[in-house]
């Protein structure tokens, strides 16, 4: 049992660091990113009109918070799979998220100002590594599933 451990230190060092490094990320989330929703969607946003946004702010921020989660979540399935296939296949799977993610909230912000919902989810997605906790059971099932 101890030898096993041993052996996957690396893997239960690399998920304590990335583990501490999402939580750093939301500790300082209002000094790190530009997001007047954050206040806005803590309120009652059914009944409210969206915050004034600088759209290039927001959208950079988004953009920042998405990119280190991201590579936080790419270094956490690399060690613990490390397979460059892997890799590539989720690096690839996380930039079209990025694009259809930020042009879906482009346009509930822009077009639908009653679409609050919408906005709260497609911002959840954005701001938070939601789809590492899918990418994970899906790649050990897959690769399970090709041992046998």
């Amino acid at each position: 049992m101890l030898s096993k451990l041993k052996e996957k230190k690396f893997k239960i060092f690399a998920a304590i660091a990335v583990v501490i490094g999402f939580a750093l990320i939301r500790t300082f989330e209002r000094k790190l990113f530009y997001d007047p929703f954050s206040v806005y969607f803590n309120a009652d946003f059914q009944s409210i009109p969206y915050p004034p946004v600088e759209n290039l702010k927001l959208f950079a921020g988004l953009f920042f918070r998405y990119f280190l989660n991201s590579i936080l979540s790419l270094a956490l399935i690399y060690a613990l799979f490390q397979d460059r296939d892997i890799l590539k296949f989720s690096l690839l799977i996380y930039s079209v998220f990025l694009v259809v993610f930020l042009l879906m909230f482009y346009i509930i912000l822009e077009y639908f100002p009653d679409g609050s919902w919408l906005l709260f989810y497609v911002r959840r997605f954005l701001i938070q590594p939601i789809l590492i906790l899918l990418f994970i059971p899906g790649f050990y099932y897959q690769l399970q599933k090709t041992k046998k």
